[in-house]
Order: C-alpha cells, then sequence, then structure tokens
C-alpha cells in the first residue's frame, strides 16, 4: 500500500517538518520517497539552486532513513531509494497529477509552508490536493520549523475513529498495514453524538435522542467495535476501544490528547447517524482544530 511516498517540498524549513515521518514509513516499510518540487513557469531561472537544494534534501532524507533503521535493528544494508523531481505548473495541479500517475500511495506535506510570498495552508494547495485526490494524504502540522522529532517513533500510536458504516472504514486498511508492518499501537473509537438536526424553524437546531435510544446506540457501537477489534487482534495488532459520547469532532481530538496518539487516521466519507463525516465537516473541524498529524483516507 505504501510502496511510494511523495513528498512536496517548497524550499521551506516548514515543508521539511513532513520529512521524519517520510523516513520512518520509509525505513520502516522499505518505501521508495519521491521528493517533489513545483516551481512556476516563471521561476525557471533560479532551476541550479532549486536543483542543487532539492539534491542535498534527498542526501539528508536517504541518511535520515539509514539512521531510523540502524534504530531500529533493520538491516542497513536495504537498498533506500530517495528520488528528488522538479516540475513546472500550478502546485495543487501538478502533486496530484504526480501522484496519481506514478503509483504514489501515501502524499505527506505539511499544512503550512511558505512558497514565495505565499503560504501552503489548509484552504490553498493542502486543501486542494485533499479535495483532488483519491490517494491517501498526511497532513503534518507544522507550527515552527524543523521540530526536534528526530528521535524515531513517531508512529507507534494510532486513534482510528469509525462511525459504524463501512463507507467510514476507508481508513481501515491503511492502518491495519501500518500497524502490522511497524508494530503501531491502535485505539479504535466510535463517538455517539447525543443529538440530531431537528427540522424546526430555526437553522441549526438540535433535539436530544431520548435515553433509551442512546442506549441501544452505545451498545450497537460497542458490537460494532468488538468485531473490528476482533479482526486487527487475529492479525498480531495491539488494539484497544472506546466509546465516547459528545459532539465527534472535539471528542477525537480529546482522546487522541489523552491517550498521546502519534497520528489519527479517518475517513473523509461516513455516515453518523442522520449527518455525514465528510471533509467539511467532523475530519475538517479535526483537521482545523487538532495538533496531532492526520491520514485522510477519501472513500471510494
Amino acid at each position: 500500500m505504501f510502496e511510494r511516498l511523495l513528498v512536496p517540498v517548497d524550499g521551506s524549513e516548514l515543508a521539511e517538518v513532513a520529512l521524519p515521518y517520510a523516513e520512518e514509513l520509509a525505513g520502516g516499510l522499505g518505501s521508495e520517497v519521491v521528493l517533489l518540487q513545483v516551481c512556476e513557469s516563471d521561476e525557471k531561472r533560479t532551476s541550479h539552486m532549486r536543483q542543487l537544494y532539492m539534491s542535498r534534501l534527498a542526501e539528508a532524507v536517504e541518511q535520515g532513513t539509514r539512521e531510523y533503521r540502524r534504530l531500529a535493528g533493520r538491516p542497513e544494508s536495504e537498498e533506500i531509494k530517495v528520488e528528488s523531481v522538479i516540475v513546472v505548473g500550478n502546485p495543487a495541479e501538478e502533486i496530484i497529477e504526480y501522484a496519481e500517475t506514478k503509483d504514489i500511495g501515501l502524499i505527506i506535506m505539511v499544512t503550512h509552508g511558505r512558497s514565495g510570498t505565499r503560504r501552503w495552508a489548509v484552504g490553498s494547495v493542502a486543501d486542494k490536493v485533499l479535495r483532488g485526490t483519491c490517494i491517501p494524504v498526511a497532513l503534518i502540522r507544522a507550527a515552527k520549523a524543523r521540530p526536534a522529532v528526530r528521535e524515531k517513533g513517531m508512529l507507534t500510536k494510532a486513534l482510528l475513529p469509525l462511525d459504524g458504516s463501512e463507507v467510514g472504514e476507508a481508513a481501515l486498511p491503511c492502518v491495519e498495514d501500518l500497524a502490522v508492518r511497524l508494530k503501531t499501537e491502535v485505539t479504535i473509537l466510535q463517538v455517539v453524538e447525543p443529538k440530531y438536526p431537528a427540522f424546526a424553524a430555526e437553522p441549526w437546531d438540535y433535539s436530544p435522542y431520548r435515553q433509551e435510544w442512546l442506549a441501544a446506540m452505545e451498545e450497537s457501537a460497542r458490537s460494532y467495535l468488538a468485531g473490528i477489534k476482533q479482526g486487527l487482534e487475529a492479525k498480531g495488532v495491539v488494539v484497544s476501544s472506546r466509546i465516547e459520547t459528545g459532539a465527534a469532532a472535539e471528542r477525537i481530538i480529546e482522546v487522541a490528547e489523552q491517550i498521546d496518539a502519534d497520528f489519527i487516521a479517518m475517513s473523509t466519507h461516513g455516515r453518523s447517524g442522520v449527518g455525514r463525516w465528510v471533509f467539511g465537516s467532523v475530519a475538517d473541524r479535526v483537521l482545523y482544530s487538532g495538533n496531532i498529524p492526520l491520514i485522510l483516507v477519501r472513500a471510494r
């Protein structure tokens, strides 16, 4: 699933915050890493400097991957493939086209980065990539340049929110693959929302479920998570389950912080009661409000 990883960079230290995550994935999974820089046509005059920067970056990523393998006790003699590519065009469009035509399994990028006088931010390049591709996207919050995350083991705990639907399980194979191969500990979570949208004169009016309905929903969630847990455990994954009541996005963020999750993985589509988990709703609020790396998988 993760044979090739794509890391878009723009020449900034902020964009490079994604690199340690790519190094750990590449070191643990044996993935090939592709570093992609997109320049606009009027920036061709700086091509020599860009090529030098990308070459040095590729060397640093290769060294970081070797260091991860050494610390993890993996064979350092295994071949490490790190490729640097420079293309000309619109950043979001070129990232999407490259990922979809070059058999990329995961796009890893930060939610902030600098490109000239513009910024890569949710609502800009990253937002367009999320909405324009069916390939899983890992978003890393970059509050500051290159945080001290070189100590490996950044993908040891995962939170997987589910909503009881098959569509909402789009991220499950992704997490399962990481958990089996990287020994990632997984917490599966289902949030039962105590209110539902009411058809009333006032917009955004919600009515509470009756207590017996709420109890039935919690019991259904418990049974559903038990089945998911059993399937993961059968493959050797260390997994725990939790059921929470409240607003979905807020509870997801709170639980992720409580368990000290390294990342959250969730579907960008899914059904929860009469509402939908879509990018622009629950996943959107988790992305904007949380500070934990987020892997979003579009449900087909």
